[in-house]
C-alpha cells in the first residue's frame, strides 16, 4: 500500500470518520492527552527518576595506591 498519494479527500473523509466516531467535544481532549503523554515520555528520557540509584563514583586514588597492584594475567 503506497500512502504518499493521499489527498485532500481522503483526509477530509478520515477526519469526518473521527468526528463521528468519537464526537466533536472529545477530540481536544484526546489531542491534549496525547501532546502530555508524549511530554512526559521525552522528559523521562532526558531526567532521571527519583527511585533509581545513582552509580557510585569512580574512585579518585589509582590503583597502585591502593595497594591492588598489578592486575592477574589469565595465562598465569
Amino acid at each position: 500500500m503506497n500512502f504518499s498519494n493521499i489527498g485532500f479527500t481522503e483526509i477530509l473523509i478520515l477526519l469526518l470518520v473521527f468526528v463521528l466516531f468519537f464526537g466533536a467535544r472529545r477530540i481536544p481532549e484526546i489531542g491534549a492527552s496525547i501532546g502530555k503523554g508524549i511530554r512526559e515520555f521525552k522528559n523521562s528520557l532526558r531526567e532521571p527518576r527519583d527511585d533509581e540509584e545513582l552509580p557510585p563514583p569512580p574512585p579518585s586514588t589509582p590503583m597502585a595506591s591502593r595497594g591492588e597492584g598489578e592486575p592477574k594475567r589469565l595465562n598465569q
